[in-house]
């Protein structure tokens, strides 16, 4: 028995050594190093499923793991994560699970007695290379040649919650203090409030997240950075939204399963952080983004944030019809409060037809709907950004988009102004003339935003906001409608 663990350990790790000496690429050594990671994650989670359905079970030994030997763990691990990803040239993903398949099928039974199989094992074995070695890979794959970017991010953020909520507090657990008890125990009224505070407490990690995907093209995977310097979102108010929320999650976690060993990990990651991680980001990003890094920095803090946002570059648009009532309301609410980096646009400046409200960042990014209030919320302050990260979660967005067009505005076009057909004037007379009418008649019906309205107020297009240079300050914005 002591000779097949050294050798499922060794052989794995030979292996990937080899393999890596065949790939050079230091993005793709680094994308199998997290699908190392996300092998032993899910391995742990798998192995704890099979003592529940009696799949397969190990020989109590020594150097194991809540009953799985760390040697057998680690070479398993290495083979349905790294090694799979650092020969994806030559090894297709259907090929490599059909190659780990019958592995593991000659394998665990000649492992006997170290491997106790029941009469199911091959059901567990499906259900681990499904639910483990396949996302592992498709993890692995994608970030090694940059493909699908949100569903590396996906799968990302499914792996780190995966290690703050579950194995970090476990490890701490059985080999500390603590331990589960203190939460499954609670009544499903306080399991639920547990679960809605977790989630209050991860949204800004969530929007930064996202931030990094769809204004930065990257991940929060330090070798699968963003290829620009994202300064917007929560970055607008803290330098380290997804640490400080892993770390408030971590000692959440601690509080209500009374471990001071998780306490300890939550202080630890602060400190390394701090220590390693603070520097080394600060020297790259240094060197990537000399001005603006530089710029970002003397203003926004590692573990405390701003009240109020860090704007740079070109100010953000949103458009809003000020013929309907609700997107008027909309651009009082946010008139009175004066956003940083936020210029309002009435729907009749609009270089085209706009259906909804209409979000333009410095940079080009665009939202439209409930998402562009939510991103011009982040322009207010840190309270009310709070809620519009919130108000674009996935699932949130879409469930309050559903609302507002049913209840609130329906989406009806709104703003005729095209570049080159502007038409004479006696024709846009007539169109303000009979968008007035129609904005009388739907006030009186309770309905939301009229077709069409226009006006004469000319406004940049957001092309010409977008090429505005840095250093120039943000148009003020009209008079709110009202």
């Amino acid at each position: 028995m002591t000779v097949a663990r050294h050798l499922s350990l060794a052989v794995p790790l030979l292996a990937v050594l080899a393999a890596a000496r065949l790939e050079r690429d230091r993005d793709a050594r680094a994308a199998a190093l997290l699908a190392f990671v996300a092998g032993a994650v899910g391995i742990a989670a798998l192995d704890e499923a099979a003592r529940r359905t009696g799949w397969y079970t190990f020989a109590p030994v020594r150097g194991a793991y809540r009953g799985l030997p760390v040697d057998l763990w680690i070479g398993w691990a290495a083979l349905w994560g790294p090694l799979p990803v650092l020969l994806r040239r030559v090894l297709p993903l259907p090929l490599a699970l059909g190659l780990l398949l019958w592995l593991d099928a000659v394998a665990m039974p000649a492992l006997h007695p170290l491997v106790r199989l029941g009469p199911h094992w091959l059901v567990g074995e499906a259900a681990g290379l499904l639910a483990v070695a396949l996302p592992a890979q498709l993890l692995g794959r994608w970030c090694a040649d940059r493909r699908h970017l949100a569903a590396r991010a996906l799968l990302q953020v499914g792996l780190f919650a995966a290690l703050l909520l579950w194995f970090v507090p476990t490890l701490a657990f059985e080999l500390g203090d603590g331990s589960w008890a203190g939460l499954t125990g609670l009544p499903a009224s306080r399991l639920l409030l547990v679960g809605q505070v977790v989630l209050l407490v991860a949204t800004p990690a969530l929007a930064a997240v996202r931030e990094f995907a769809v204004r930065g093209g990257g991940t929060p995977y330090p070798w699968d950075p963003p290829r620009r310097l994202v300064t917007t979102g929560p970055y607008a108010y803290l330098a380290n939204p997804m640490q400080l929320g892993g770390v408030a999650l971590v000692l959440l976690t601690a509080a209500a399963t009374g471990s001071l060993a998780l306490a300890g990990a939550g202080a630890t990651a602060v400190a390394f952080a701090a220590a390693v991680a603070g520097p080394h980001e600060e020297h790259d990003l240094a060197g990537r983004y000399p001005e603006g890094w530089r710029a970002y920095r003397r203003r926004v803090r590692d573990w405390w944030p701003r009240w109020r946002p860090y704007v740079s570059g070109p100010p953000a648009v949103l458009w809003l019809d000020a013929d309907c009532g609700p997107c008027a309301a909309v651009w009082r609410f946010l008139a009175r409060r004066h956003p940083v980096g936020l210029v309002l646009r009435p729907a009749s400046a609009y270089d085209g037809v706009l259906r909804r409200a209409e979000y333009a960042g410095g940079d080009g990014h665009r939202e439209r709907g409930v998402a562009a209030v939510a991103r011009a919320l982040e322009h207010v302050h840190l309270g009310w950004a709070l809620a519009g990260w919130t108000l674009r979660l996935p699932g949130v967005a879409w469930l309050a988009q559903l609302v507002t067009d049913a209840m609130i505005a329906p989406p009806r076009p709104a703003g005729v102004r095209r570049a080159g057909q502007a038409g004479t004037r006696k024709v846009r007379a007539a169109a303000v003339g009979a968008g007035e009418a129609e904005a009388g008649r739907a006030g009186r019906r309770g309905e939301g935003c009229p077709t069409p309205s226009s006006a004469s107020w000319t406004a940049p297009s957001p092309r010409s906001a977008s090429t505005a240079s840095p250093g120039s300050r943000p148009v003020p914005s009209p008079p709110p409608p009202g």
